[in-house]
C-alpha cells in the first residue's frame, strides 16, 4: 500500500515539473519579444529626434546676439560688431564693470540736457554717449593736457566755439554752454567729412590727423579702412564710443545694475552784473557751497569782477527767499571778503593786473584763536567779523565739529603781523599786545548783515554795548522781525 502512495506521488511530482517548465518557456518567449519590439521602438524614436533636431534653426552665438543689438540701436552714428569692438565690450562689461555703473548712477545728471540740446543743434542723439568717453561725465575733468569739462575742449578750441575764459570763468566747465559748443563743433567736423565715424576720429586728434591718415591709406573712405593709419589713441576712441553705447543700453543683459542713482538739482537762475561772492551768497541763503559750485562749475574761483552780466544757478527752492531780501543780499555779497586761494582788492580789476594780487591773506593780520567751553564756530566767527566758512578753509576743517582748547587761524584785517587771542593762555606776549587783540576780536562792527538763525537778541549777545532796543533805534524796527541778508546798523 504504501509502495502504491509513493508511485502516485511521483507521478504527479513529475507531471508538475513538466507543466512549470512549459509554463516558463512561454514567459521567456514573451519576454524576448517584448524586448525586441521595446528595441526597435527606442531605435525609430531617436532616428525621429535626430530629424527633427536637424529641422531646428541653430541658436545664435554671442557675438551674433550683441551684433544683432547694437544693428538695433544704430541710428546715424554706425555701430559695427569686431573683434576690435568686443574687446572693449568685454572690458566695460567684465574687467571694468565698475565704470559702467558709476557711468548709470550720473547720467540722469547730464543726459536730459544732452539729448534736449544735441536735438535742438540737429545732432545725433546718441552722441550724447561721447561725453561718457571723454570726462567720465565729470564736468570739473580737466585733462594733463589742459582739456577740460564734460567735452574736454582744449583753450583755443573752447575760444573757438565761443567758451568764454578769463581769470573768473570757464566756460568750458559750463555743461549747457559747452555742450552747445560740441555740437556746433562735431556738426563742422561731420560737414568736413561726410561720416559721423571720421568726425569722432577728428573729434579726438584733430582734422589734420585725419585727412593724413586718409591720405597714407590710399585715400580710403571709412574709419575702419584707414584705422591702421591714426594715431594710437584715436584707434581706441571709437571702438570705445560703441562698446559704452552698447553697454548704457545693455547693462542688465550683463548683469551691471546700479545700486544708487544721482539726479540734478532742480535750479532757477538770476543775471548778476555786479562784483559777486558765491560763498556769501550760499552763506546767507543757507545753501550748501558745495552745491553752489556744482551748480555754478564754470566759476573758477567763485567770485565774479563784475566786468560782464552772468547767470548764477541757484537751487529753485531758495528763489523765493533771495527775492524777498534780494538787494540786501545782493549788497552783501559785492563786498570783498579775505578767502583762502581768492584775491581781494586786486579781484576788481581786469586779468592785466592780476599779477598783483597774491594771496588772500596779504595785509591781513593772523590771530589765532583757542576754543573755550561753549564756543561753536558761527560765534566764534561773527565775533572775529568773518564767515564760517572761511574758518573751515583756513583751518581744514571737514565740519563744524571743533573741540575746547583747539588752536584755530583767522584772518582779520589789521597791521599783517601776527598775534593771539586772550584765551591763549600760554602766550608770553605783552599785557598791551593782549589788550589791543582783545579790543580788536569784541570790536563792534558798524554794519551787521543777518545770518541763517540770528535774531535781534543773539546779535546783540554777540557785540558788547548792542542791545535788543539799540538795534530797533538805529534801524527804524518797530518789531523784532528781520530777514536773513537784512542789513542792519549797529553803532
Amino acid at each position: 500500500m504504501i509502495r502504491r502512495i509513493c508511485k502516485a506521488v511521483s507521478v504527479c511530482l513529475f507531471f508538475t515539473f513538466i507543466y512549470l517548465m512549459n509554463v516558463s518557456s512561454v514567459h521567456a518567449q514573451m519576454d524576448s519579444t517584448s524586448v525586441v519590439t521595446s528595441s526597435d521602438s527606442t531605435i525609430i524614436d531617436a532616428e525621429k529626434f535626430e530629424e527633427a533636431a536637424r529641422a531646428l534653426p541653430a541658436q545664435p552665438t554671442e557675438d551674433e546676439i550683441i551684433a544683432k543689438r547694437l544693428k538695433a540701436l544704430q541710428n546715424e552714428v554706425p555701430l559695427v560688431f569686431n573683434s576690435k569692438i568686443k574687446g572693449f565690450i568685454n572690458y566695460f562689461s567684465v574687467r571694468n564693470a565698475r565704470y559702467a555703473l558709476v557711468m548709470e548712477r550720473r547720467k540722469r545728471i547730464y543726459f536730459p540736457m544732452f539729448e534736449e540740446i544735441l536735438k535742438s543743434q540737429n545732432v545725433p542723439e546718441e552722441i550724447k554717449y561721447l561725453a561718457i568717453v571723454e570726462s567720465g561725465l565729470n564736468a570739473k575733468a580737466v585733462s594733463p593736457a589742459g582739456a577740460a569739462g564734460l567735452w574736454q575742449f582744449m583753450t583755443f578750441t573752447g575760444k573757438e566755439f565761443g567758451l568764454k575764459q578769463d581769470e573768473f570763468i570757464d566756460e568750458r566747465l559750463d555743461p549747457e554752454k559747452a555742450t552747445v559748443a560740441a555740437c556746433k563743433y562735431l556738426s563742422a567736423l561731420h560737414r568736413t567729412f561726410n561720416d559721423w565715424e571720421l568726425a569722432l576720429a577728428s573729434y579726438n586728434c584733430g582734422p589734420g590727423n585725419v585727412r593724413r591718415a586718409i591720405r597714407r591709406s590710399g585715400y580710403k573712405e571709412t574709419f575702419w579702412q584707414i584705422y591702421d593709419f591714426l594715431p594710437k589713441e584715436t584707434r581706441s576712441y571709437v571702438p570705445q564710443f560703441v562698446a559704452l553705447t552698447y553697454i548704457m543700453n545693455h547693462m542688465a543683459d550683463h548683469n551691471i545694475v546700479a545700486d544708487s542713482l544721482e539726479y540734478p538739482i532742480a535750479f532757477d537762475t538770476i543775471t548778476v552784473n555786479q562784483y559777486f561772492d558765491i560763498y556769501t551768497f550760499s552763506e546767507l541763503l543757507n545753501i550748501c557751497s558745495d552745491d553752489m559750485r556744482d551748480l555754478n562749475p564754470a566759476l573758477r574761483r567763485g567770485i565774479l569782477n563784475g566786468a560782464y552780466a552772468y547767470k548764477i544757478k541757484v537751487p529753485v527752492d531758495k528763489m523765493a527767499q533771495f527775492y524777498l531780501n534780494r538787494i540786501d543780499i545782493l549788497d552783501a555779497c559785492s563786498k570783498e571778503v579775505p578767502r583762502a586761494g581768492v584775491a581781494t582788492s586786486a579781484v576788481r580789476t581786469t586779468s592785466s593786473s592780476s599779477s598783483s594780487s597774491s594771496s588772500s591773506t596779504t595785509n591781513l593780520q593772523k590771530v589765532y584763536y583757542t576754543v573755550k567751553s561753549g564756543d561753536v564756530l558761527g560765534t566764534i566767527a561773527s565775533k572775529n567779523q568773518v564767515y564760517l566758512a572761511d574758518i573751515k578753509r583756513w583751518n581744514k576743517l571737514s565740519s563744524n565739529t571743533i573741540h575746547v582748547g583747539q588752536r584755530l587761524v583767522i584772518y582779520k584785517k589789521g597791521s599783517g603781523h601776527t598775534t593771539t587771542n586772550s584765551s591763549v593762555s600760554t602766550a608770553k606776549t605783552s599785557s598791551s599786545t593782549t589788550k589791543s587783540t582783545s579790543s580788536t576780536t569784541n570790536s563792534t562792527p558798524s554794519v551787521y548783515y543777518v545770518r541763517s538763525g540770528d535774531s535781534l537778541w543773539t546779535i546783540s549777545q554777540k557785540f558788547p554795548g548792542v542791545t535788543v532796543d539799540k538795534i530797533k533805534k538805529l534801524n527804524g524796527l518797530t518789531s523784532n522781525s528781520i530777514k536773513v541778508g537784512q542789513k542792519l546798523i549797529l553803532n
